[in-house]
């Protein structure tokens, strides 16, 4: 299955959720958020653009309702009527423009990906994802002395540096926290 055709003006934009499973059987699906303002994101009449969907997929999509379930944001949208059209359109990313309001030190994961991380001036890995959590953000970079992933928080203390033109995510983490983070997520597999 190939992906949809991408609109033409969709340079500058951010991704702000992947779309999950179907929820229920009016079209409502849930979401993968990968943004720290998801109730900005999709409120009513928000339109998001769809990349990665399936042939003749809607190039953008309208928020008509936004719930929380437990953890899970479920999210209605005018151009998915049943829950046919959301498994359709599973796995589909959903992008818009930066908002207005973004802090100097905040990071898209678009921004960060493929960076490579020094340690002490040597590269220990690449950085392969931004999870962003209540409390804190967590960098996942794939360590290169192992191939595994480890999760490092991402805070000043530790990531003091992000160098974008460079190419190069600065850390100074405390003694084996690599190591510790590489053995945590090798555990989950």
């Amino acid at each position: 299955m190939s992906p949809a055709p991408q609109p033409a003006e969709t340079e500058g934009l951010v991704r702000v959720a992947r779309i999950g499973k179907p929820h229920g059987i009016r079209g409502e699906v849930t979401v993968q958020l990968f943004t720290d303002d998801p109730e900005a994101r999709f409120a009513a009449d928000s339109r998001l653009e769809v990349r990665q969907g399936p042939p003749g997929a809607p190039a953008a999509l309208t928020v008509t309702r936004a719930r929380w379930n437990k953890a899970i944001l479920v999210v209605g949208f005018a151009e998915i009527p049943d829950r046919n059209a959301a498994e359709a359109l599973r796995g589909a990313q959903l992008y818009a423009a930066p908002l207005e309001e973004v802090e100097d030190d905040a990071w898209y994961e678009d921004d960060l990906l493929d960076l490579e991380v020094h340690v002490d001036g040597a590269r220990v890995g690449v950085v392969t994802g931004l999870l962003t959590g209540p409390v804190q953000d967590l960098l996942q970079v794939r360590l290169d002395a192992t191939g595994d992933d480890a999760l490092v928080p991402f805070v000043e203390e530790i990531v003091p540096e992000v160098d974008q033109e460079a190419g190069v995510v600065v850390l100074t983490p405390p003694p084996g926290l690599l190591e510790l983070a590489s053995e945590t997520t090798a555990g989950e597999g």
